[in-house]
């Protein structure tokens, strides 16, 4: 059987290059979105892979990987925001590259830790899901996360935002193994 662990860092390996590459290019220009922003940047990207998924093809020349990384990426940013608060000014907004991928590297972890713990009491059935139901399910989190934005973060009985966050994470961590680890094996 597969080492789940070992995949998971194999992943996030590459989610991590992508992002610490970007805020070299970028800077962290993202401290200026709100989390309702950030939000609505995972849902175009999950509803993009559901398009894909529907049509069979896309007329973009990147195809579903890059979108699952970039759901990650954005959640952890989503997860970084909801600590460090908003930039409202331009001095705000630039984060040491090293402290943002300290701070990724924080939200990974606890991602991961928690992939672990729901993994062992599931028994790895998300290795038996469909794609487009992972997809799916990031879909429906990302509809909770709005409704809970539109409440102002307040909820009664529900899970809060970075729950939601780190479900994301983990769903599109899981479909990544499944299209890049397990295609390589």
């Amino acid at each position: 059987m597969a080492n789940t662990s070992e995949q998971y860092d194999e992943v996030i390996r590459q989610c991590l290059d992508i992002f610490s590459k970007k805020a070299i290019d970028y800077g962290t220009a993202w401290r200026i979105l709100r989390t309702p922003s950030l939000t609505d940047q995972i849902y175009i990207k999950a509803n993009r892979i559901r398009s894909i998924q529907e049509k069979g093809e896309a007329k973009v020349a990147e195809g579903i990987i890059p979108e699952f990384i970039g759901i990650v990426n954005y959640s952890v940013m989503a997860l970084i925001q909801l600590e460090v608060g908003v930039a409202n000014s331009a001095e705000e907004i630039e984060m040491a590259p090293e402290k943002a991928v300290e701070l990724y590297k924080k939200y990974i972890t606890a991602a991961k830790d928690l992939m672990m713990n729901k993994n062992h009491d599931y028994d790895e059935a998300w290795r038996q899901m469909r794609i487009s139901s992972l997809d799916d399910i990031i879909l429906m989190k990302l509809f909770r996360i709005k409704s809970i934005e539109d409440h102002n973060g307040n909820t009664i009985i529900s899970e809060g935002l970075d729950a939601n966050y780190y479900d994301i994470i983990n769903y599109s961590m899981f479909a990544l193994i499944r299209l890049v680890i397990e295609k390589e094996e």
